[in-house]
């Protein structure tokens, strides 16, 4: 039920190659070619930028990013959630490459918002911006919050960076188009993979000269392979699908959440979802309700969530759910009895 329905590797590369024949595609050379170029090229007018690069992973293009204005500004620190992806995934890479200092900003189960910078006392090489924030079940600040943050950061002379690993996730909750959600950030940062179903890849996006720059450092980390295709051809062929498909997940992910929250035991933060992804908590330990997920699917076929985990509330539970086409094609009437089933077997155990 969770995230897109993945076809198996034969199947996909299969449709990799009918679309590669369909649209006349060649190999790029080292990061130059017709296909990466004109991809670049969208996701820079998508975005609102100047331009645009294309870096095999993510965790790649944010240290790219980081490197380049703390290089700018002077100042080796780097303002952040206390859940950033850089600070927990990615074995604090900032620190052990670049000797880069983590400032936390801000408090743990809410968004970065303007009064969290207002009285920094010290300088930053740049603030980083998770939206929405994965780890507290894809929050995200209101339109006025993050219109007040790009403002108080123009003010400090901070520039601004956009951790947009699920940014095409938020033009539903927003109502406003991927450009005007970026204006304010020097630099954005998209997932190719997250969402749109790329087999790897992300995009870095910003000013010519920040481009400039990223595209050196990007070959100075290893990022320039010789060809990069088949990480474009996956997200380009998905890519506009996936994108249309936004709008109509969110209202399936309101509806799921309304009623998941009506089933005694279970409840979703936030209660109302600001994407298409959810935390869901179960009054129920960790090893009984992954127990009855395993019961169902075994006999229902159904897999209802990933690995719970420990929520941090005594007693509670916690799972990640993405709403992507299995959950959209799917009633209510069909998925929750099965959640009711697993909320009181998993009080039996």
């Amino acid at each position: 039920m969770s995230g897109f329905i993945e076809p198996r590797p034969a199947t996909l590369f299969r449709q990799m190659a009918d679309w590669c024949e369909a649209n006349h595609v060649d190999y790029d050379r080292y990061g130059e070619g017709d296909l990466i170029e004109h991809f670049e090229q969208k996701i820079a007018a998508l975005l609102g930028k100047p331009a645009a690069v294309f870096v095999p992973s993510g965790t790649m293009a944010q240290l790219v990013a980081v490197r380049i204005w703390t290089e700018r500004q002077r100042a080796a620190r780097i303002g952040l959630h206390v859940t950033s992806h850089l600070e927990n995934h990615e074995e604090q890479a900032y620190q052990a490459l670049f000797r880069l200092q983590g400032v936390k900003i801000g408090q743990p189960f809410r968004p970065i918002v303007a009064d969290d910078i207002a009285n920094l006392a010290e300088s930053l090489g740049c603030l980083i911006v998770e939206l929405p924030m994965r780890e507290i079940g894809g929050r995200l600040p209101s339109w006025e919050e993050l219109e007040s943050l790009k403002s108080a950061s123009r003010e400090r002379g901070i520039p601004l960076h956009m951790d947009g690993a699920r940014l095409w996730e938020c033009r539903a909750f927003y109502g406003r188009s991927y450009a005007e959600i970026a204006d304010g950030f020097d630099s954005v940062y998209v997932s190719l993979y997250k969402g749109i179903g790329g087999i790897a890849g992300a995009v870095l996006a910003g000013s010519e000269d920040f481009i400039a720059a990223a595209r050196l450092w990007r070959q100075r980390m290893g990022g320039r392979l010789i060809s990069q295709s088949p990480m474009l051809v996956s997200a380009a062929m998905n890519f506009d699908a996936r994108i249309a498909m936004m709008e109509p997940l969110y209202a399936r992910t309101i509806s799921f959440a309304e009623g998941l929250n009506a089933i005694d035991g279970i409840r979703t933060l936030p209660r109302i979802p600001q994407v298409n992804m959810l935390h869901v908590l179960f009054e129920t330990g960790v090893d009984e309700l992954n127990d009855r997920r395993d019961a169902i699917a075994s006999t229902q076929g159904y897999w209802l969530f990933n690995g719970a985990r420990e929520s941090g509330v005594p007693g509670w539970s916690l799972a990640e759910i993405y709403v992507g086409d299995g959950l959209l094609a799917m009633a209510d009437e069909q998925v929750l009895p099965m959640f009711k089933r697993l909320m009181a077997e998993a009080r039996r155990s």
